[in-house]
């Protein structure tokens, strides 16, 4: 598979190497803003599971767009406003478990978030003030098996809005990635405990073969009395029958498709030269700094280092000189193959040859 094959195949993947984006879904926050607005009035923001850091990269250029442009009106005097408002740099604060290349204006925190500390790290940072904004793109690592996965990222959200209601204020927005499945419209019911207004947006950006989704949860406004606590999971492990939620209860959160019909389609696959211009190749904006799963690439490293045959020739087991051609090198590389493959067979008679001594043996 060469260079720009996945170029071919994803034009948001091209776009978001293009314009500068760790990765090809920061158009579907950029696509939820424009539908629904999520940035207006926002100073304080926290991405959870931020890694690769593409929302973080959103979330800094808006908000300081915002402040300078909110910066300009005041110093021209055209800001409208009904009282004196202080206009306050952004603040933004990155979670996630896994290390992240870092980015200006952002602050990083590699931490759990299903912990306190955690959240009183993001109270800490924001002077006890609380956050106007807060987001997840999390998802688990997807097994194929949906009932499972969709289990997983329902986890996933769980955790997500629980360290939420602790740094989030009264009024505060809150998006998340969710998987749709059979009980949506049930965990729409759920989030409106804490939300008055809950969407569910599909970005253009969005695969239409993805059954990702991401909820779109405006002004905050817990239950009475209630109170955060990170052993409160929220939810009732009860079961409940979603047919039987009547009046308030029972809640169909409008479906909005976000981005206009001019965006591109993100499961087509475009050429590599659009609108005349010439295509020339970028590589990712920022390459990953560290393996997810080290330790198991650790020990496959060393017992693939165990074995006794090699995969492949090294470059010093084959002839090669600077003149040499491509039909030389094949033939080097096949008759290397082919001593080697001789190699084990007469190991492997060797092993027979003891074995009906052995079995000899026995019998006399």
């Amino acid at each position: 598979m060469g260079k720009t094959s996945k170029d071919k195949r994803d034009i948001y993947y091209r776009k978001a190497k293009e314009e500068g984006w760790r990765a090809r879904s920061a158009f579907k926050l950029l696509q939820i803003d424009s539908e629904f607005n999520i940035f207006d009035g926002v100073t304080k923001a926290v991405d959870l599971c931020a890694a690769p850091g593409s929302w973080s990269q959103v979330l800094t250029r808006k908000l300081n767009e915002s402040y300078k442009l909110k910066n300009e009106e005041l110093k021209s005097g055209t800001w409208s406003s009904s009282d004196d408002e202080v206009n306050e740099p952004p603040k933004i604060i990155a979670v996630d478990l896994q290390a992240m290349a870092p980015l200006d204006g952002v602050v990083q925190i590699q931490g759990d978030i299903t912990k306190i500390s955690t959240a009183e790290k993001i109270i800490a940072y924001f002077e006890n003030s609380k956050a106007d904004l807060v987001v997840c793109d999390g998802a688990p690592d997807v097994t194929g098996l949906h009932d499972m996965d969709i289990y997983i990222q329902s986890q996933l959200l769980l955790a997500a809005l629980n360290i939420t209601t602790h740094v989030i204020r009264p009024g505060g927005t809150f998006v998340a990635k969710i998987f749709r499945a059979r009980e949506s419209s049930l965990l729409y019911s759920q989030l409106k405990v804490f939300f008055k207004y809950v969407s569910c947006a599909k970005p253009s950006s969005s695969r239409n073969s993805s059954i990702e989704a991401f909820v779109v949860c405006k002004d905050y406004s817990p239950p009475d009395n209630y109170i955060p606590h990170m052993l409160n999971p929220l939810l009732t492990h009860e079961p409940l029958n979603y047919d039987e939620l009547t009046g308030i209860n029972k809640y169909v959160a409008p479906f909005v498709v976000c981005g206009d019909l001019t965006q591109p389609d993100s499961d087509s696959c475009y050429p590599l030269s659009l609108s005349g211009e010439e295509y020339v190749y970028k590589s990712p904006i920022q390459e990953p700094i560290e393996a997810p799963y080290k330790e198991a690439i650790q020990k496959e490293f060393n017992s693939n280092n165990k074995k006794s045959i090699k995969a492949e020739p090294s470059a010093s087991e084959i002839f090669y000189d600077d003149d040499l051609s491509i039909e030389d090198f094949k033939k080097s590389s096949f008759e290397f193959q082919k001593n080697k493959e001789a190699a084990a067979g007469n190991s492997q008679i060797k092993k027979t040859d003891i074995h009906e001594d052995f079995v000899n043996l026995q019998l006399n």
